[in-house]
């Protein structure tokens, strides 16, 4: 097999929550592959300054908007915003998330209903909005940014990992009803990575030691380390691969 079916010339990617941390080095991953771009995030001015790094180094067309996931009208508009713009979309990559921790006790509701929203609701939200393109082409690839912690959990993160976990079942469901169109529907679930979404615990010595104690590699993860597995699952190279999660996590679920 050639490496050339990892090559994403002449396709293009939406990528949400794309103006940071992982979203960030997805997107650069996919435009050095080949792709054009539109990302999204809640903030306008910084999903400018992405965009504009990566055509910057890469040379590929990239359109920034600003859009919450959580948000009905901002996905559809987003989702025409992109055939607007390019004609076509080939790859969804669903990264928009946030994190609220709280104990189960104390959590407030609309807590949860952010958090749901934007982790698990967005995602099905853009799967629908982009669904019959898709099927329409018969071609596409979308890839879910769950978690590990939506296969394992630790105390507080009730709302992150039941959306997490849902977002892995969201995967498995969309990938049998879209299989036979040749849409192929996947899960990365990383482990702890250093991203802005765990600053907090960065900064904690104790926190960020407990998360390495759990890690068999004894480190926490770097953003562009997902840039293979990005690129795997948004090319041709999985073509056969399906409704499953891919962990990268350090060796942490192994356990």
């Amino acid at each position: 097999m050639s490496l050339d079916v990892f090559n994403l010339s002449g396709r293009v990617a939406i990528v949400t929550g794309a103006s940071k941390g992982l979203g960030q080095a997805m997107a650069l991953a996919l435009a050095k592959a080949g792709a054009d771009l539109l990302l999204t995030s809640r903030h306008q001015a910084e999903v400018d300054a992405v965009a504009k790094e990566i055509t910057s180094a890469t040379g590929r067309k990239v359109v920034a908007v600003e859009s919450d996931a959580s948000n009905r009208a901002d996905v559809e508009a987003t989702v025409d915003r992109a055939l607007q713009a390019f004609g076509q979309v080939d790859i969804l990559v669903n990264n928009a998330g946030i994190n609220i921790r709280e104990p189960v006790v104390d959590l407030k509701d609309e807590s949860w209903e952010r958090v749901i929203g934007i982790n698990l609701t967005g995602p099905m939200m853009y799967c629908r909005a982009v669904g019959p393109h898709m099927i329409q082409r018969r071609y596409g690839r979308v890839i879910n940014v769950a978690s590990t912690l939506g296969a394992i959990s630790i105390p507080h993160r009730t709302s992150y990992a039941s959306s997490k976990g849902g977002l892995i079942q969201l995967t498995k469901t969309v990938a049998l009803e879209w299989g036979p169109h040749n849409i192929t529907v996947n899960a990365l679930c990383p482990g702890p990575f250093e991203t802005p979404i765990n600053a907090a615990l960065m900064k904690d010595p104790a926190a960020y030691q407990a998360f390495v104690a759990k890690v068999p590699m004894g480190r926490w993860g770097q953003p562009e380390e997902l840039a293979g597995p990005v690129v795997f699952l948004a090319s041709d190279a999985s073509s056969f691969m399906t409704g499953t999660t891919l962990f990268i996590d350090g060796g942490w679920t192994a356990q």
